[in-house]
């Protein structure tokens, strides 16, 4: 940019053809036109175009009166017509006319780029004319405004589709203005920032260019038009102007204006390019509402479209205006007010309005902001703040204004306003610039004033409202990251204030900082609100801890706010506190109540839980005398006051709070409130509510049927109450309050009854009616259940009751008692566990039957029987019975209850067993009907029972051995006749069956599996030991009984029984004696038999089969097979079967032979031989190894499927011999010619040939090998080559040949397994063998070169593989050697290039290789080394350490200790050097204290700019380290000498001169410097203040402290003359200002004292002398040697006797006398009262010397007092008045 400025500066000081213009404004010296630099004065710009242009002085054209402004007259002696001063430009400035310079068309084409690229929109114009529009100057009492029209009227007649108008009414185009139009680059605008001025870019006005290629100036006479194309006469365009008399007219402009009562000054005409006809509108319906929001003079500004049909407008039109609240609110260096803006668009019929508040603050410029806008010594930061929506369009609304609107999208609810310096396209603020820095540095403290003013000024304005202002504050982060920095600090300001609104339930408003304040759970504040409406007193709500969050704030929509200033929730705690000491819980009502319970409800697991919320009264109760009292959570969960409950049914509560009452209470259990439990069961959130107090709190939801239970559990020895009970259930059954069902089981055996003695008992077994009348008594006589428990029911159940408000008439209880308590008698009575003697002898007819009904009723109930009771009737002979014509008494489990047709049949059918009948006839036949009931004593009455009863008989003589051979036969005599008889046998036969009663060849056995010999079994006999029935003992007689024997379970017949056999399997002892025909049988008996395995266990071990090799067992012998016999070829062996001696037939057994352990398949032969194959495999013959293979290929035809093991064994077995020995089939390999290179740097296991012959028959099976796995082909091979490799020492004897067959490996290897290469392949290539251009390194340290990296590096800059070597490119093996170490991604070669840096002494390369590293983010491992070269000429310097080097040395004052990097660096490379490696980018303290200790030792003279830059930087980072420091650092400081030099000088012999009079004195005295030296004039970087701090912290004195002084005693010779106080002003007015003053209570002075104090005062004797009074100073230097000066002294106090001196009684002569002797005056009576009190001496002697000076005038003194807070309290009064009467 600067340089296009320089190129027209250039062409514009040659241009002229009368020689040179006058400073570049293309007018000649002479002419008549005057600029502003021939006159001493000038008219400011009515109308700027340009924000670069000067403000030319100009005449009004057609003007001849006189006016001034600035001091400048015009007159008509110097007019020139509006075109006249357009031809003269044209033939001055750029030639027309005259000769044709070189250089305009450069100048033509600098124009063009410089306002093409500066902007970045085409819309940039707008801004440009709306900014020289707020810069322009406008009548008095002009409202400013800015008109833009469109329209469809070619007025220019230039073939537009579309025109632009732009009014304003400002003054008006002037000379020098449009001088300024038709140049570049001069703006009066810089340097003039303060003047109000706003642009400054210098080229505003060319913009317009982007959108028209002829804008047309309208102003003051002027009619002028520009031309983009070169002018044919100049060949120049865009700043040669053209006058127009047509095309447009001022008619036709003010036809489109149209009939306005004043037409503004001046109009441009913008005839559009056709492809901006779009954009413009576009832009201008775009016109942001708030783009007048900081202009201090436009006030309207409007968009509309002109045409002839407006239907056919497109532009949005839009009218903008503001006003201001000129009502200003001064704070110190701020001000505020609001702004009014409104906007009327034509699609909105009503127009829209926003106020803003305006904040507007001054700050100063800080010196190392200062680096633009050098002039500017103030920033003025403005704010705005909208009350309302702001104004958008419906656009996104700015965030930072440069006086106009920028892009800038903030985040951030308020905007700043500042005078920004911008980016050239005006989009955005330079973030990176100083300045810019500077302003947003200050931004957080002018919001903080801001908004503390906003807060705290509105003192009408409600709590609620304030709250609202609180959405000001940043909470969202901006996504510019200053910004947030500023966001960063406004909240650490912020917390620190005291700014956030308190509830103080009062009408005084309270603040405090946000640290300091709490926020209330929105429920709870419904319900603190609700309880204050409701009369509760909440004044004491911010006294437990932080302060209460006002109300009107705390709500959800500012948590974003809080949240960000920190405002924290109220800890559980709190709430506690607050319920506690507020009357929340009785002085509520109860639906407050229920939302107090919920609160802590929903929060419980969150907050309360953990909290002392359990042990405050909470929870309300009944309490036994019918009160409402409370109880704590952990009262009531620990049991410690009770429990309390509710009740589930609302029906219910009265009932349950009554009986509760009426049972005291039992176990401390109380109900709540009716009203409280009404309360929470229409409460909406009742449910939570109630969870919370069932889970937590443990109030129980209570029915009456849990209360009963309760009651039930704890009542136990008070009669009264247990009678009670069986009321209350009586009761609560009939109002239906229990059921039934509940009854009964609170009825149950846990219900404490009261028995017939009058005793509470409640464990029980049942429950006896009384005995008096029962039919238990009757039937037995005695009370058998007392022993188990049954209680008998007292006589209380029987009397009328009255409990609760309820009364129990007589009888009824009891009533209750039989049906639910279970009081009982027989029938309905449980059997006893006990004998009872009736049933021990033959019961009555009568005592039968009752037996039999009780017995009934108990089967009818389900009621077991067992135990003595049942033993005692079962075993009881108390049953009639009858055998045959004999009868009698048994037991019932001895009798038999048949017809008598059974029993007779019976009976006659055995002559063995005779069977006991009921006597039915005895019992009237009626006993019949209780079958049942007898078969549950034992009674039988089945046919199958009574053949049991046979059977068990007939069963009970074998046990005892007396069941004889003729037993036997006639039992089975007597199943042949039942069976004959069709009677069922299976009873019979179940009892006897599995007796052992049968005799066998195994002796006496259970019939079951027993066997009837016959000839079918003879062939079976001889292999099997079968159990046969032993003939010789029965006789023949016992083969009558074939279907007899065969129901009790005898096995009859063979019937290809091969199981049987198998059972009894047996082989003779000889093996030899076994036949072929056995064998084949034995395979039968296999093949037939179920569970065969037993059988072939026995066949197992032994060795019964004939095979090749002998006999064998099963398990050794192989089955031969023509698929697959081969493998049993291979090697001599394997013993076969012999198929000769068996045949053919032995095949069909092939099964058989399989289970019996014979080799018969493939799979079981193939694992056989790979087992024999393991053993052998090492000792395998050239012979074995090709019938294997043969034998292999044989089987791959037959296709048969190889087992895993086989598979195994043949591939990994060692069998083949190799190079290195015997090795597996894939750690072998057969050698090729594709192996050859390889080879030469790999051992590798080829197959080991030693015979022509074998070595040609093994390739014939070169297939078979491949597929066990051997290596064939060289790509398979990778892996070997791993194991293998081995790299010659030398690494030149590696030919590129060699090098590439790796590769291929690697490749190979890569391609097999995708993950990384083995550790040890890694580890044995890991050295130097790879040719780079920096020597042979190892592949870790090499990096492959491509176009990527060319684009930074040269080959040579690093080691880079040398591809010229190999011959053959190595970017084809990129992936490979990357595998191996090789680092070819540019991304990843830092480090190693980093590490070749030092090999480097190249400038050019290692900056390469910065630019490289910095590009790639490096990031070094040890930022210490040396890492940086200086250069020293060519090829030439040193490495340094980052520590050794700065960047920039501003100062100049390092260029011998440190490098600075600036010097020898690129500005690209500098950040590189700090971000990466440290660097400094100055110098840091340390090495400034390094740097004074030089000079300190030095001892020559320093410069002032050395010490200041020094001072300076100290000052500007100062923190308490460089204090530190400073003191132990600094020994010597600056002195001034008298000839202007600095000189350092030990500290201990210079002072600072904090008291000038003796600062005079000591310079006079002494011969040399004695103060510290300080800059003159003042800096504003370096304060006087500050320095003198910081000389104050190196150990440096003030003269006061350092000086001594000596009053002697006044010598004698002096004549003295007594006088009265009075006359040194010791007056009423004196003593009234030292009371005032001694009675501050900061003093701390009593009474007694201060009257004491005083009384001195008035008893001083005061002496006048007409001569000097000497005091003598010295001060005292580390050389030894004093400084002494002695000075007259005008009153000396001698307090060890009370006198004071005086020279001169005092008279008025002058102001400086007077002063003198006030000064002198108050200092010594204030040292001389307060000389305990130092720190207080200055304040009375500043008050005296005030009180003096005013002569010590009473009412003078009292209005003194007053305004420095001072009073006389009643005793000082009294104590003066006094004084003065006595005085």
């Amino acid at each position: 940019m600067f340089k296009f400025l320089r190129m027209i500066d250039a062409f514009l000081l040659q241009s002229s053809s009368g020689g040179r213009t006058l400073l570049g404004f293309g007018i000649r010296p002479g002419s008549c036109v005057r600029t502003f630099h021939e006159c001493p004065h000038t008219i400011e710009s009515f109308w700027e175009w340009d924000s670069a242009m000067m403000r030319p002085g100009s005449r009004v054209p057609e003007l001849a009166c006189r006016r001034q402004n600035n001091g400048v007259e015009w007159g008509s002696a110097m007019a020139m017509t509006p075109r006249e001063h357009i031809e003269e430009i044209r033939k001055t400035k750029f030639s027309i006319g005259g000769k044709l310079n070189p250089l305009t068309e450069d100048l033509h084409q600098a124009v063009k780029n410089l306002s093409a690229e500066l902007y970045a929109k085409d819309v940039h114009f707008l801004m440009e004319l709306i900014q020289n529009a707020e810069d322009n100057e406008y009548w008095e009492g002009v409202k400013a405004s800015l008109e833009f029209i469109i329209t469809s009227r070619d007025i220019t007649a230039t073939g537009a589709s579309a025109t632009l108008l732009v009014f304003n009414n400002e003054k008006g185009f002037f000379p020098k203005n449009i001088d300024s139009l038709c140049g570049v680059g001069r703006s009066t605008k810089k340097g003039n920032r303060q003047r109000g001025y706003i642009g400054e870019k210098g080229i505003g006005f060319k913009s317009v260019f982007l959108i028209t290629a002829q804008p047309y100036v309208f102003s003051n006479g002027y009619q002028i038009r520009f031309r983009e194309d070169p002018c044919p006469d100049c060949n120049v365009g865009y700043i040669v102007p053209e006058w127009i008399e047509e095309n447009p007219t001022l008619a036709d402009i003010k036809q489109i204006y149209g009939s306005a009562s004043s037409f503004p000054a001046t109009t441009i005409v913008l005839p559009l390019k056709p492809d901006k006809v779009g954009p413009v509108k576009q832009q201008l319906s775009c016109m942001h509402p708030e783009v007048l929001l900081f202009l201090s003079k436009i006030k309207r500004l409007s968009v509309r479209e002109d045409n002839e049909d407006s239907k056919l407008n497109t532009v949005s039109a839009i009218s903008i205006s503001s006003e201001t609240d000129f009502v200003m609110r001064k704070n110190i260096d701020a001000d505020s007010y609001t702004l009014h803006l409104s906007a009327e668009e034509n699609r909105d019929a009503c127009e829209r309005e926003c106020s803003y508040y305006m904040w507007r603050q001054k700050f100063p410029v800080r010196l190392q902001n200062r680096v633009e806008r050098k002039e500017v010594e103030e920033w003025m930061i403005t704010l705005a703040f909208p009350t309302g929506q702001r104004l958008n369009r419906g656009m996104s609304s700015p965030g930072v204004y440069a006086f106009l609107p920028t892009e800038m999208v903030t985040n951030f609810p308020f905007i700043i306003q500042a005078d920004f310096i911008l980016a050239s396209s005006r989009e955005t603020v330079r973030l990176d610039n100083q300045w810019n820095q500077g302003i947003l540095d200050c931004v957080p403290s002018a919001f903080v004033n801001a908004f503390i003013s906003l807060v705290k000024t509105t003192e009408a304005a409600p709590v609620s409202v304030l709250a609202h202002m609180f959405e000001f504050i940043p909470v969202r982060s901006s996504s510019y990251p200053i910004l947030n920095s500023v966001r960063e600090k406004i909240k650490e300001k912020l917390v620190e204030e005291n700014i956030v609104p308190c509830e103080s339930y009062t009408d005084q408003k309270f603040f405090c900082k946000p640290s300091e304040a709490g926020r209330i759970m929105p429920s709870f504040w419904n319900i603190l609100i609700t309880a204050s409406k409701q009369g509760v007193s909440l004044h004491n709500l911010s006294s437990h801890g932080l302060c209460v969050l006002n109300s009107a704030f705390d709500r959800e929509e500012y948590n974003d706010v809080l949240n960000f200033l920190g405002v924290r929730p109220m800890d559980s705690e709190w709430y506690v506190k607050c319920i506690q000491s507020s009357n929340l819980v009785m002085g509520v009502s109860e639906d407050v109540y229920m939302e107090l319970l919920f609160f802590l409800a929903s929060n419980w697991d969150s907050c309360f839980n953990k909290t002392n919320v359990k042990n405050i009264p909470l929870l309300k109760y009944v309490t036994q005398e019918g009160n409402i009292s409370l109880l704590s959570i952990n009262a009531v969960t620990k049991r410690e006051g009770g429990r309390v409950c509710r009740s589930s049914d609302t029906s219910q509560i009265s009932w349950l709070i009554n009986w509760n009452r009426e049972f005291r209470c039992p176990g401390n259990q109380f109900f709540m409130p009716k009203s409280t439990q009404e309360a929470l069961r229409i409460y909406p959130k009742k449910e939570a509510t109630l969870e919370w107090l069932e889970y937590h709190v443990e109030i129980c939801s209570m029915s009456t049927s849990n209360y009963a239970s309760l009651l039930a559990d704890s009542l136990n020895s008070d009669r009264r109450l247990v009678i009670a009970l069986a009321h209350f259930f009586h009761h609560s059954l009939l109002n239906k309050y229990l059921s039934e069902r509940e009854v009964y089981e609170l009825c149950g055996c846990d219900m404490p009854i009261v028995d017939n003695y009058g005793c509470v008992t409640r464990r029980r077994n049942g429950v006896l009616v009384p005995a008096n009348g029962s039919k238990w008594v009757r039937l037995i006589g005695t009370n058998p259940w007392r022993g188990e428990n049954y209680v008998e029911l007292g006589e209380d159940y029987l009397r009328a009751g009255h409990f609760a408000g309820v009364y129990t008439p007589e009888q009824q209880l009891m009533t209750f008692m039989k049906t639910y308590a279970g009081a009982s008698d027989i029938p309905d009575l449980c059997p006893p566990n006990a004998v009872f003697p009736t049933v021990s002898a033959p019961l009555t007819k009568d005592n039968t039957f009752l037996l039999l009904d009780w017995i009934r009723t108990m089967k009818r109930r389900g009621i077991k029987m067992e135990g003595n009771f049942l033993r005692c009737i079962k075993e009881g002979s108390w049953l009639r019975i009858s055998m045959g014509c004999s009868s009698g008494y048994r037991p019932p489990s001895q009798s038999f209850l048949l017809t008598s047709e059974w029993g007779n049949l019976l009976q006659n059918g055995s002559v063995l067993v005779d069977i006991p009948l009921i006597d039915q006839r005895f019992y009237d036949n009626k006993i019949s009907a209780y079958m049942e009931e007898l078969k549950t004593l034992g009674v039988m009455s089945e046919f199958g029972e009574a053949c049991q009863f046979i059977g068990k008989h007939l069963m009970s003589l074998a046990a005892s051995s007396n069941l004889t051979r003729s037993n036997v036969l006639s039992m089975l005599n007597f199943i042949k006749w039942l069976r004959m008889k069709f009677l069922p046998i299976e009873d019979l036969i179940r009892n006897i069956k599995e007796g052992r009663w049968l005799r066998t060849s195994h002796g006496d056995r259970s019939p079951v599996g027993s066997i009837l010999f016959d000839s079918e079994w003879k062939e079976a006999s001889q292999i099997s030991n079968l159990p046969f029935i032993d003939e010789d003992y029965y006789g023949k007689e016992i083969l009558d009984f074939r279907e007899e024997l065969k129901v009790l379970g005898v096995i009859v017949g063979f019937n290809q029984n091969y199981q049987l056999v198998a059972d009894y399997f047996r082989l003779p002892f000889s093996l030899a004696s076994i036949t072929p025909d056995t064998v084949l049988f034995i395979l039968e008996c296999i093949r037939c038999s179920r569970s065969s395995g037993k059988l072939v266990q026995a066949l197992k071990d032994k060795k019964w089969l004939r095979t090749s090799l002998g006999c064998k067992s099963p398990s050794e012998c192989f089955l031969y097979s023509p698929e697959w016999g081969c493998l049993l070829q291979v090697f001599s062996g394997f013993p076969v079967i012999d198929e000769k001696l068996y045949g053919s037939t032995i095949f069909l057994y092939k099964n058989e032979l399989k289970e019996a352990g014979v080799v018969v398949d493939f799979e079981e032969a193939a694992i056989a031989f790979s087992r024999y194959f393991k053993k052998h495999a090492s000792s395998t013959t050239k012979e074995n190894v090709l019938s294997f293979l043969s034998c292999y290929r044989q089987l791959n035809v037959a296709q048969l499927a190889f087992p895993s093991e086989f598979s195994k064994c043949i591939r990994e077995e060692k069998w083949l011999r190799t190079c290195f020995g015997y090795r597996s089939p894939k750690e072998s390999i057969l050698f090729g010619p594709d192996w050859n290179f390889i080879s030469q740097i790999a051992t590798l296991p080829f197959l080991y040939f030693n015979d022509n012959d074998f070595a040609k028959g093994i390739q014939e099976y070169k297939a078979e090998l491949k597929a066990l796995g051997v290596v064939i082909e060289f790509k398979k091979g990778a892996q070997f080559v791993t194991t293998g490799i081995c790299i010659p020492t030398n690494p030149t004897d590696l030919t590129p040949e060699n090098v590439a067959s790796l590769l291929d490996c690697i490749r190979n290897l890569k391609h097999e397994a995708s993950d990384s290469l083995p550790k040890e392949f890694l580890k044995r290539i890991n050295k130097r063998w790879l040719k780079t251009h920096m020597g042979y390194q190892t592949p870790e340290k090499c990096l492959l070169f491509d176009t990527e990296w060319a684009s930074f590096l040269q080959q040579e800059d690093g080691p880079f593989i040398d591809e010229g070597f190999y011959g053959f490119s190595m970017m084809s093996y990129k992936k490979e050697l990357s595998a191996i170490g090789v680092t070819s991604d540019i991304k990843n070669g830092c480090t190693l290039l980093a590490s070749h840096l030092e090999f480097h002494s190249q400038f050019t390369c290692i900056v390469r290789i910065y630019v490289y590293l910095k590009k790639l983010n490096w990031e070094p491992e040890n930022k210490a080394a040396r890492w940086i070269w200086i250069p020293n000429g060519c090829d030439k310097g040193e490495w340094v350490s980052p520590e050794q080097c700065i960047l920039h040395d501003e100062d100049n004052l390092f260029g011998a200790r440190l490098k600075v990097l600036e010097k020898y660096y690129e500005k690209e490379l500098l950040g590189f050097f700090s971000m990466v490696l440290g660097v400094r980018h100055t110098p840091s303290i340390d090495d400034y204290f390094k740097l004074w200790k030089e000079w300190e030792s030095s001892g020559q003279k320093m410069t002032k700019s050395d010490c200041c830059a020094f001072w300076v930087y100290v000052a500007k980072n100062w923190t308490p380290k460089t204090q530190k420091l400073l003191a132990e650092n600094l020994l010597k400081v600056p002195v001034e000498t008298h000839k202007g030099g600095i000189l350092l000088i030990h500290k201990k012999d210079v002072f600072i001169p904090d008291d000038l009079q003796l600062k005079d004195m000591l310079e006079k005295a002494s011969l040399h410097p004695l103060f510290v030296w300080s800059p003159q004039p003042s800096l504003k970087t370096l304060p006087r203040s500050k320095l003198l701090e910081m000389y104050s912290n190196v150990g440096i004195q003030t003269i006061s402290e350092s000086i001594q002084k000596d009053e002697s005693s006044i010598p004698d010779g002096i004549e003295f003359k007594k006088v009265s106080p009075r006359d040194i002003l010791i007056r009423e007015g004196l003593l009234r200002l030292i009371l005032g003053f001694l009675a501050d209570p900061s003093l701390e002075m009593d009474e007694e004292k201060r009257h004491q104090t005083i009384k001195y005062l008035i008893d001083l004797d005061v002496f006048e002398t007409g001569k000097p009074i000497t005091v003598n100073y010295f001060l005292s230097l580390s050389s030894g040697k004093n400084v002494n000066v002695e000075v007259s002294q005008m009153i000396r106090w001698e307090r060890d006797n009370s006198r004071l001196f005086i020279q001169n009684t005092y008279t008025p002569a002058g102001h400086k006398a007077n002063i003198e002797f006030a000064t002198c005056f108050s200092k010594v009576i204030s040292e001389g009262l307060l000389w305990e009190k130092e720190d207080q001496i200055s304040g009375l002697s500043e008050l005296i010397k005030l009180g003096f000076l005013l002569e010590f005038e009473e009412e003078a003194i009292k209005f003194l007092m007053k305004t420095k807070n001072l009073q006389l309290l009643m005793e000082d009064e009294e104590f003066l008045a006094s004084l003065l009467t006595s005085n």
